[in-house]
């Protein structure tokens, strides 16, 4: 007689993942301090000059090392950006939502629009909400997987669809924004080491921006709708009953999006510079207009999460107040924590991936394999295509170890620019390369502070049959970077070869 057994799959938990990756690094911080791990890269200062930058990694596997992390713990998660963005954000969603707004919002955006069309929507709305910065992870992962709920399809594949396209198009701007114009300037101190006049204009990656943000568009909706959505199936908690939009609701839309439109002409009009009685809200310490807006001491970059909230706050109650949802102060109050009843969980995993993003940062691991890295660079003495593919390649590396693009670029900057004019390429074409880089492997790091937005969400419309974890819900998004690898690799070859513009002012060759 034959005993067949079932061995079920060991899925960790994504607290339990975050925990193994801690120990994980504070051990391996301890081995590589053993051997000294270190490296050297060249910094170029703002006199003009090298300066030989040495660092090596941090070992924290050690009496000093642990007391340290202990101590800061409490103060790492305190401060992490995305939990306060993602509170004072889901108050305004829970008006929205317990009005009744997202939910006829919604329903007239996907009635009469075919499913590829509202996904290739979302996909480039996504893509050019870089120019919003971080906040764009905030607002569009929990508003796509309301789309598609009352879509009445799978909301996972919004969150991924959404996710997707922010994070494979961390490097496609269109307009510039406050990283971009911080990697301008580390470009132009690495361009003035050999040509000292030289500058880079605001538009010089546009034409080429607009061509990608709509290619990346087309492969994500096509990878969504034919590889995430038939793997995802139905959600098994949709509502299958029929939906119903009154005249009431029509009206109470209508009014919303027009006081929601006033506001934010309102808003408009006090960032346009020199208007009268406008531009109230820019920085004017700045000489960019791209700093005055997004700059580290503006209002945008200080209070732009409130006055999104106020927009959600604003649509939700005049919709709840004409169609009767918000009925008095009670159901007001009530709406700003609907959002939040189911959070504890979210909560939970945001400690545990701060404490990760704050250890691995502290370790300086991720740095000394950039410096190193660099190195490889600037001694490897390529030009042409293998030059290009090598700083694309460097720059996905260090993307999974270094999200942040204006620490890679500091460290990169030095050896990467002057191997491009060397080779005769421009400044403008490099710092395209290396933005290429980070969007093939953004997406797949948990090291990147709002993955864990992604991650929590994706938990948060779970059922208690899926068993995806980290790594389950990293796979749903390797697809969306192999395509977006492919596409890079072939637009920058492109470009180099036939010497196609990149935007006004600016071409591939020096």
């Amino acid at each position: 007689m034959k005993i067949k057994r079932k061995y079920q799959k060991v899925m960790l938990h994504p607290i339990m993942t975050f925990c193994l990756l801690i120990l994980v690094t504070i051990v391996l911080s301890g081995i590589l301090s053993l051997f000294n791990a270190s490296a050297t890269y060249n910094r170029v200062s703002n006199t003009g000059t090298y300066v030989k930058e040495l660092v090596h990694v941090e070992n924290l596997f050690s009496l000093r090392g642990l007391k340290y992390i202990f101590s800061n713990a409490v103060s790492s998660f305190a401060s992490f950006t995305p939990l306060s963005m993602l509170i004072i954000t889901l108050i305004g969603f829970g008006v929205m939502d317990k009005s009744g707004f997202l939910d006829s919002f919604f329903y007239v955006l996907t009635k009469r629009v075919s499913k590829k069309v509202v996904t290739f929507t979302l996909s480039l709305i996504c893509i050019l909400a870089s120019i919003g910065g971080d906040l764009s992870y905030i607002v569009l992962i929990p508003l796509a997987a309301l789309l598609f709920k009352y879509g009445k399809r799978h909301p996972k594949a919004g969150i991924i669809c959404a996710f997707a396209s922010l994070s494979c198009g961390i490097g496609i701007n269109i307009f510039m924004n406050s990283i971009d114009s911080a990697l301008l300037g580390y470009t132009e101190l690495a361009a003035r080491l050999l040509s000292p006049d030289y500058s880079i204009g605001t538009f010089s990656y546009v034409l080429v921006m607009l061509v990608v943000a709509l290619i990346l568009a087309g492969i994500v909706t096509s990878v969504t709708e034919r590889v995430v959505v038939p793997k995802l199936g139905k959600y098994a908690l949709l509502d299958e009953e029929e939906d119903y939009f009154t005249k009431t609701e029509r009206k109470a839309l209508t009014i919303s999006l027009i006081a929601g439109l006033i506001y934010l002409l309102i808003f408009i009009y006090n960032i346009i510079p020199n208007a009268p009685l406008g531009g109230n809200l820019l920085d004017y310490s700045q000489e960019l207009y791209i700093d005055k807006l997004f700059g580290y001491n503006s209002f945008f970059n200080h209070g732009f999460v409130f006055v999104v909230t106020l927009l959600f706050v604003i649509l939700g109650l005049v919709y709840g107040a004409y169609n009767k949802t918000i009925k008095n102060v009670k159901d007001l109050c009530n709406g700003f924590s609907y959002s939040l009843d189911y959070i504890g969980k979210v909560l939970v995993l945001i400690f545990f991936a701060s404490a990760l993003i704050f250890i691995f940062k502290k370790s300086n691991i991720g740095t000394v394999v950039t410096a190193y890295l660099a190195s490889i660079i600037n001694n490897a003495n390529f030009t042409g295509v293998p030059l290009i593919l090598l700083t694309l390649f460097v720059s996905a590396i260090c993307t999974l170890v270094v999200p942040s693009s204006t620490l890679k670029w500091s460290i990169l900057s030095g050896s990467v620019v002057p191997a491009f004019m060397n080779a005769g390429i421009s400044p403008e074409f490099a710092q395209l390369t290396f933005r290429a880089g980070e969007c093939f492997t953004y997406a797949l790091t948990p090291l990147m502070a709002y993955f864990v937005i992604y991650l929590s969400f994706m938990e948060l419309y779970s059922t208690s049959t899926d068993r995806d974890g980290v790594w389950g819900n990293i796979k749903y998004l390797m697809p969306y970077s192999a395509y977006a690898s492919l596409m890079w690799i072939v637009i920058i070859v492109l470009c180099y070869l036939i010497g196609l513009p990149l935007g006004i002012g600016s071409s591939v060759a020096l």
